[in-house]
């Protein structure tokens, strides 16, 4: 298994089972330089969908009590575990990522820092679920995903934005019930 992607690039590999071992082994490395407890860290993204092609990058969300009262100790933690801050400002997610090397040119895994039992860490467990349960939803946003990667010169965010309606249309369902 070959983890990793340069920035903007839209590749997907075919499901690999060692996807499930390298985020293990990863919380492992979390907890080892955190306070963090297991159940705040949860695999999510293609990477955590059983048979699903995914980017080669794993997805971790960590939960936490509040964004705004972050303790600045956690992100120096984080870097301990080779996770750093990336620039990007969402005001319910803070993003970090693990690269290759020192030249910060390949991704290998995300951090999704997220207030722990908050819509979004809610949304992101449902998704995980839904697909891993409902083999037709799943087939569905498989087709999607490789239809969206082999379209020329696309772009992570066209390939994300375009994803959107499929996932929100999924957690709709479940909001509806």
């Amino acid at each position: 298994m070959e983890l990793g992607l340069t920035k903007n690039e839209v590749r997907l590999n075919p499901y690999d089972p060692s996807w499930e071992k390298a985020f293990l082994n990863t919380k492992k490395q979390i907890m080892d330089c955190t306070a963090l407890k297991p159940d705040q860290i949860q695999h999510i993204g293609s990477t955590s969908i059983v048979g699903m092609p995914a980017k080669p990058i794993i997805d971790i969300m960590v939960g936490i009590d509040s964004l705004k009262q972050i303790d600045a100790e956690l992100f120096t933690q984080l870097k301990e575990a080779d996770f750093l801050r990336l620039k990007v400002e969402k005001p319910d997610e803070i993003v970090l990522a693990r690269f290759t090397d020192k030249s910060y040119a390949v991704k290998t895994h995300f951090i999704h820092l997220v207030e722990k039992d908050s819509t979004k860490w809610n949304d992101l467990l449902f998704f995980r679920e839904y697909l891993n349960q409902n083999s037709q939803a799943k087939k569905a946003y498989k087709e999607l995903k490789q239809e969206l990667a082999a379209q020329p010169g696309t772009e992570i965010q066209s390939y994300t934005d375009q994803k959107w309606a499929f996932v929100r249309n999924i957690l709709n369902q479940n909001k509806n019930n």
